[in-house]
């Protein structure tokens, strides 16, 4: 999920960052689902996303079962810039494929991984990047929740990677090996009321037998400060494999560095049916800090350094909340 996803819980405390960086006081993960999001992680930020997974396939024409487990993982770093980051994801995978075409079931055991790309993302557009007239009303919750025109352009970010795959993987197309290029268009809406919308366009293992083009929709929604559910679509098209995945899940902020979060992945054909569950989580090691922007207005300087401090107290008043929960639980 996969996408930003999670930093829009405190879309109303933190978006008053967007007009100088991408960076957010609170975790801005793309678990649980499978999507990128357009935003980086921020400068000196270094953010690890990880999750175990269980999955069962079965395709009842050719008549195969697989069962298994596998781990999808991702490490982000912001590096130089506020809109470009760079990261490896991957997944690894190990199962058992048993054929039932014959009276007696053949067992294969397999490992290997599906995925495993290095790659770049930088933001070319953010429709609030220095738009003064869009910073939040830190004093009005009810403005801040209202519809605005403007949430529906998107912010639009491009990725380029190399894919990696080991040869006679038996999780990609035969004669696959070695590098190939990934590329991708990101896409993403924030509107009122802690909605989130992300698109992504891919193009994967460019110049193979077996290139694939895939699209993913995510919408996330946060319930509250803590509390994010999301629902999720991928569309996968090659001549190895095809399929329309869903996945549904939620995520639980436990501080603001530290991620939580599950989903389910099902599909709706049975060439072959899936059925996956993770778990997983996302930490950061922010060692950011603020660029200074001397713009020669001292109002403006003024008017920052306030919406900063309300910022902190916002901060100050979350955990202290957080740590009263805890203590009238006990």
């Amino acid at each position: 999920m996969k996408p930003i996803k999670f930093y829009i819980v405190f879309l109303i405390f933190s978006a008053s960052q967007f007009a100088f960086s991408q960076y957010t006081e609170v975790i801005n993960s793309n678990r649980p689902g499978v999507s990128q999001s357009a935003f980086s992680v921020g400068t000196n930020v270094i953010q690890f996303e990880a999750g175990p997974y269980f999955v069962k396939e079965k395709h009842t024409p050719l008549k195969y079962d697989v069962s298994g487990f596998g781990v999808d993982f991702g490490a982000r770093y912001g590096l130089l810039f506020e809109d470009l980051e760079i990261n490896v994801q991957g997944t690894y995978q190990n199962d058992t494929y048993t054929s039932n075409a014959s009276s007696i079931p053949l067992e294969n055991k397999r490992a290997n991984f599906k995925n495993l790309t290095v790659g770049a993302k930088y933001m070319i557009y953010d429709p609030y990047r220095n738009a003064k007239e869009e910073k939040p009303n830190l004093y009005s919750w009810k403005a801040n929740r209202q519809f605005k025109w403007k949430s529906l352009i998107p912010a639009v970010a491009v990725y380029a990677g190399a894919n990696f795959d080991t040869k006679n993987n038996p999780y990609t197309g035969p004669g696959i090996e070695g590098f190939s290029p990934k590329i991708a268009v990101i896409s993403q809406n924030n509107f009122a009321g802690g909605w989130v919308f992300v698109i992504n366009l891919i193009k994967d293992r460019i110049g193979t037998d077996y290139s694939d083009f895939q699209y993913i929709f995510t919408l996330t929604h946060s319930l509250n400060e803590h509390w994010v559910v999301f629902g999720e679509t991928q569309g996968i098209q090659s001549d190895f494999y095809a399929d329309n995945l869903f996945r549904f899940g939620g995520a639980y902020l436990w501080n603001k560095n530290f991620q939580l979060d599950t989903a389910l992945t099902f599909n709706t054909k049975d060439t072959p049916s899936v059925f996956g569950v993770n778990f997983g989580m996302s930490y950061r090691l922010d060692f950011h800090k603020d660029k200074v922007i001397d713009n020669g207005s001292p109002a403006d300087d003024e008017l920052r350094l306030q919406e900063r401090k309300i910022q902190k107290q916002k901060e100050i008043d979350f955990e202290k909340n957080k740590k009263s929960k805890k203590k009238s639980k006990l």
